[in-house]
């Protein structure tokens, strides 16, 4: 679980990091880039970290 965690987090920061390169270049398919990166971060790292803080303060208390 902790290792999926940096994953998602290193492929959506990875994404958006080149998505912006791609935009300031202004070569093609950096929307496209920009949209994968913000869906993983959203929908991939957050939700993952969070429930991993979640399990992880439950345990505790």
């Amino acid at each position: 679980m902790k290792k999926s965690v940096y994953v998602l987090g290193f492929l959506a920061l990875f994404t958006l990091s080149t998505a912006s390169l791609f935009k300031i270049m202004h070569w093609p398919y950096a929307g496209i880039l920009i949209f994968i990166g913000f869906f993983l971060l959203n929908f991939g790292f957050l939700p993952t970290l969070f429930y991993k803080l979640y399990k992880k303060d439950a345990i505790s208390n």
